[in-house]
């Protein structure tokens, strides 16, 4: 099993430990060099660009220029320097470019400017901030998908994770294993979430950004954990009085590392030699603080545990479900005044349901619900930029 918070800092040596989405498999021994990355303009504006950065096999940092050739960045002598560079590619009618081996890669889109790239010693890239105003690209209308590409497979996807931005769609042609795709957000969906999170008022109506044009885009509740305090600690309080009496049992979905039965003891929600505090909010939001980090050298069973609590505390299911993810009705995800409404709205507006709204939203009893393509023998990964507003 695999997730997109495990496969896009993929090692060979959490590959056998990754949970959430299955792993592709196909008749090809390892995957191409290469494979073609096809932009396709439908955002109404003529004046689009991307940008493809990420890490080589061997740690460097690497950029595509807009003839697709990489470019590997020196370090600079001083932070924050522009990048020598411009590495932006020309979408216009449509582009296409060739992607070598690279991992925790991102392809950045933005229409009606270039965004501005700077490095720090390393050299490290800054990217684009969403958070800070001051940042040269905060104004921009831009967003970005993720990927990674190695010799397992290429495994992209489209995050809502830290905002909703440009609406863009995946699909991915092989060799002969299928075309998997991922519709994403329509058009007018941006001002459609805004509008939801608004109406709900208080921290939910915080997390719209405007510019100029209007909505700008939505951030997650990850980024205004402070401002939503203890939101969830009243349901959280529920589900520990819960299983002090009732066992808690999950299931890893993996048969190597079975199931696990659980209950609260002396506070800690325990699963034999694993156990876990009660989160706060700003835990379940990010669903990587507090007892849901994983930090090196976790075990097994802590890396199957942590992505199921966090996925059914953020659709608030873990009072209703002992049974975990194996009895998840997603029909009942998000009920209730207090949820992840975030989540709830961004997933009312997708087509097929699809798209990470949190980073553990590949926990699944059987339906996906992650925004991923996977292939073990990918050909080309187009990405349609779609209208920001309807």
């Amino acid at each position: 099993m695999i997730s997109r918070r495990s496969f896009l800092s993929l090692t060979a040596a959490t590959l056998a430990t990754a949970t959430a989405l299955p792993l592709a498999r196909s008749a090809y021994a390892a995957t191409p060099d290469t494979f073609g990355l096809k932009l396709v303009n439908n955002s109404g504006s003529g004046t689009v660009y991307a940008y493809v950065t990420g890490t080589t096999p061997d740690g460097k940092l690497v950029l595509l220029r807009a003839d697709g050739t990489p470019y590997y960045p020196d370090s600079p002598s001083a932070p924050t320097t522009p990048l020598p560079e411009d590495c932006a590619i020309p979408i216009g009618s449509g582009a296409q470019v060739t992607v070598p081996k690279m991992g925790g890669a991102r392809i950045y889109v933005v229409t009606d400017a270039k965004l501005d790239f700077f490095l720090d010693p390393g050299p490290n890239l800054v990217h684009p901030s969403f958070l800070n105003s001051g940042d040269a690209n905060y104004g921009k209308n831009w967003s970005f998908s993720e990927f990674t590409f190695n010799d397992t497979q290429l495994f992209a996807n489209i995050s809502y994770v830290d905002f909703v931005g440009i609406p863009m769609g995946l699909s991915l042609t092989t060799k002969g294993s299928g075309t998997p795709t991922v519709n994403g957000l329509p058009a007018g969906a941006l001002d459609q979430v805004a509008s939801a999170l608004k109406e709900l008022g208080g921290e939910w109506a915080g997390l719209v950004q405007t510019g100029d044009g209007g909505t700008l885009r939505v951030l997650s509740p990850h980024h205004h954990a402070t401002q939503f305090g203890g939101y969830l600690d009243a349901y959280i309080d529920q589900v520990w009085q819960k299983y002090e009496g009732t066992d808690l049992v999950v299931d890893s979905q993996n048969p190597g590392v079975g199931k696990f039965t659980g209950r609260v003891t002396g506070g800690q929600l325990v699963f034999g030699a694993e156990s876990f505090a009660k989160p706060a909010t700003a835990d379940v939001w990010s669903c990587d603080s507090g007892p849901f980090a994983l930090a090196e050298g976790a075990s097994d069973a802590r890396k199957a545990i942590v992505p199921r609590l966090a996925a059914a505390l953020n659709r608030t299911t873990l009072l209703a479900n002992p049974n975990q993810p194996t009895g998840e009705d997603p029909a009942k995800f998000y009920q209730g005044d207090t949820t992840n409404h975030y989540a709830r709205i961004v997933h009312s507006k997708l087509p097929d349901n699809r798209g990470y709204a949190f980073p553990y939203d590949d926990v699944s009893p059987g339906p996906d619900f992650s925004g991923a393509v996977f292939a073990g023998d990918p050909d080309v990964l187009t990405i349609t930029v779609n209208p920001t507003h309807g």
